[in-house]
């Protein structure tokens, strides 16, 4: 009796063991099928996203790598860089292009692996890299000696650009930049979906989903104190930005911001020509008194003009008054339609702290 008690027992055990592999294969089953199902939707949209919003400019292929910009009005060159998550498309919404397309040659490229720009895979997308690459395009475009704009993360490209090649970038307009490395949360949060084989599982499933649930929460930061301006939030195309390669791209620079920074403080000291820093007094994302106005303080050509009442996002806050700031600073330094971009003699150092009404 003991002994058919225990078969019996066993046999239990066994069938119940048995039934339990099939239900978790099951469970394995769905869930690689609703990955793959998401990553075939997120495709499919993403390639509906650009058939709407086909290129609005021309190509440039340097070093291998296909280049989108936008280019408006002639004269001396003004080479717009923008920041992490956006392309080009964000200086023409914002109204900067074309104030001061009015004046000068202005090129507005797409960053590596943003807007319609490639961003191969077997190479670090440093900020160096990414300037070399910029200083590429613009001798095949015959840019000659420019103006560069930045904000954001481009302020990273643009002072390597001035470093490797200072003979050719007349001055540097610096908005909103990031210049030395601080402790940064969204580093780890927000580099997730660069991480080979982790991070193209979730830009492909799950990161397009959160990117569009935390996006209200990310525009009103970029913008306090301000409120977010109407026309960005009706203009900015948040499904260009939540493609798998943007996904990437906007990863990998967040994760590389701080060292990145970490490369360049030490050779803000070589930075040479005038420089125009440009801050919003309220901006959440990198702080205006341990950046800008440090970096203002500890260059030679430096001068700042803070935006009161306005964030990160500046130029879209008060885009008239950062065009007619960027237009000053041009006529300062002798970069004026007429005068051929040639360069003058320099003029005096100044270390300027003006803060301009909202």
């Amino acid at each position: 009796m003991n002994q058919l008690t225990a078969r019996l027992s066993a046999g239990g055990k066994t069938s119940r063991a048995t039934g339990a592999l099939p239900l978790k294969a099951g469970f394995a089953a769905v869930a690689i099928g609703a990955l793959i199902a998401a990553a075939v939707g997120n495709h499919l949209a993403a390639k509906r996203t650009e058939r709407r919003r086909p290129p609005a400019g021309r190509f440039v292929t340097v070093d291998g790598v296909r280049l989108h910009y936008q280019e408006r009005g002639q004269g001396p060159t003004l080479v717009l860089v923008h920041g992490n998550g956006v392309s080009s498309e964000d200086y023409v919404l914002s109204g900067l292009v074309d104030a001061l397309a009015q004046r000068y040659r202005v090129i507005a490229f797409d960053r590596p692996g943003f807007g319609y720009s490639e961003r191969p895979r077997n190479r670090p997308w440093t900020a160096e890299a990414q300037a070399r690459l910029l200083l590429e395009a613009m001798t095949v475009l015959n840019a000659g000696e420019a103006v560069l704009v930045a904000h954001s993360w481009g302020t990273l490209v643009a002072l390597q650009a001035q470093l490797a090649a200072p003979e050719r970038i007349r001055g540097l307009v610096l908005m909103s930049g990031y210049y030395w490395p601080t402790a940064r949360i969204d580093a780890p949060l927000l580099g997730a979906p660069a991480i080979p084989g982790l991070g193209d599982v979730m830009r492909f499933t799950a990161s397009p989903l959160l990117g569009r649930l935390m996006m209200p929460l990310i525009f009103k930061q970029m913008f306090s104190p301000a409120k977010v301006a109407e026309h960005f939030r009706q203009g900015f195309a948040s499904n260009m930005s939540l493609r798998p390669s943007q996904l990437r791209a906007t990863a990998a620079d967040t994760a590389m911001m701080p060292l990145e920074a970490g490369k360049l403080a030490p050779q803000l000291t070589a930075v040479v020509g005038p420089v125009l820093v440009m801050s919003g007094d309220g901006d959440k994302i990198v702080s205006c008194e341990h950046q800008s106005r440090r970096l203002a303080r500890e260059l030679l050509g430096g001068e700042i003009q803070v935006i009161e009442g306005a964030g990160h996002m500046l130029h879209h806050t008060e885009p008239q008054v950062v065009a007619q700031a960027i237009l000053g600073f041009l006529r300062q330094i002798a970069f004026e339609p007429g005068l051929g971009g040639e360069r003058r003699p320099e003029r005096e150092p100044r270390r300027v702290a003006e803060s301009l009404p909202a």
